[in-house]
């Protein structure tokens, strides 16, 4: 009966996804606006939506429709100037006390400074799987368009369509993956400046408020295929690599050489007696 209860389910956001992905992509039939009073907006007849921080309040939307595997595509522009403090957070969730999340945190930073973009993945309410880079532009000038790709296989973080990180589903050697409870999509801008830039030590500056940063252009396409290939316990074992070519993987590779300045896999000091299971897999990517 659970298992029937779960294909139901699956279904069920696969058709709505589908139905949604046919229609042209609008703040006001995708999202609701949750918090933040009239901090949060959407204007140009829905094609945009605006998100402000001031000393009072932040803001946050989330996403009328649950999805289950597939590719989500949001276009941010950030908080210019002294963003420092600020956390913009854009990221998929389910609820509960074990739930399952995928996350971009931008951390913002003095004026000059590089904003410092924060992954994670949880699986059943447990995170500290974090990466973290460097962007190699200022995502304050211009829009740009962070993607995630969720697959029974993996997870695949892109900033403009290139890959920076990816999170393999890992459960031969007991490793949970997020595969069974669809996720909203979440947005909200908020004060950390508790721990948000250079570990607490800048405090936001509120005289540079209001903070605003930018969305435009969602896009959800669902994995039509993957509820096929989820049922099968071999094909959760092949590696699918569809989505990276050889130019992608040597961009990752580029990414991460490069741009990456905190990886959880490497840490031994936070992991004195040896490093997640996860980390140890050899990667193909």
């Amino acid at each position: 009966m659970r298992f029937s209860c779960v294909f139901v389910l699956v279904i069920s956001c696969l058709m709505v996804a589908v139905g949604s992905s046919a229609a042209s992509n609008n703040f006001y039939s995708d999202f609701d606006l949750t918090w933040g009073d009239h901090r949060a907006k959407i204007f140009n007849g829905g094609q945009l939506l605006s998100l402000s921080l001031d000393k009072i309040s932040g803001s946050g939307f989330q996403s009328k429709k649950e999805y289950l595997f597939g590719r989500i595509d949001m276009q941010l522009k950030l908080v210019a100037g002294n963003s420092a403090g600020t956390v913009t957070a854009y990221y998929l969730s389910s609820q509960g006390a074990i739930h399952d999340e995928i996350d971009f945190e931008f951390l913002g930073n003095l004026s000059g400074d590089p904003y410092i973009l924060h992954t994670n993945v949880f699986t059943q309410g447990k995170g500290n799987r974090e990466q973290q880079f460097y962007l190699w532009f200022d995502p304050t000038k211009n829009f740009h368009t962070y993607s995630i790709i969720w697959k029974p296989q993996h997870i695949i973080f892109l900033v403009d369509n290139i890959p920076i990180r990816v999170f393999k589903n890992a459960e031969s050697i007991g490793v949970p993956f997020p595969k069974k409870q669809p996720m909203r999509i979440y947005s909200s801008l908020w004060n950390a400046d508790d721990w948000a830039t250079r570990g607490g030590l800048v405090k936001t500056d509120w005289t540079k408020a209001p903070f605003t940063a930018y969305y435009r252009n969602f896009n959800a396409v669902p994995c039509t295929s993957c509820w096929p290939k989820y049922k099968s316990p071999l094909s959760l074992q092949t590696n699918n690599n569809d989505e990276l070519d050889a130019n992608s993987r040597r961009r990752l590779r580029w990414v991460q050489k490069y741009f990456m300045i905190y990886n959880y896999c490497t840490d031994l000091k936070r992991f004195p007696q040896g490093i997640p299971s996860e980390c140890r897999q050899r990667s193909r990517f």
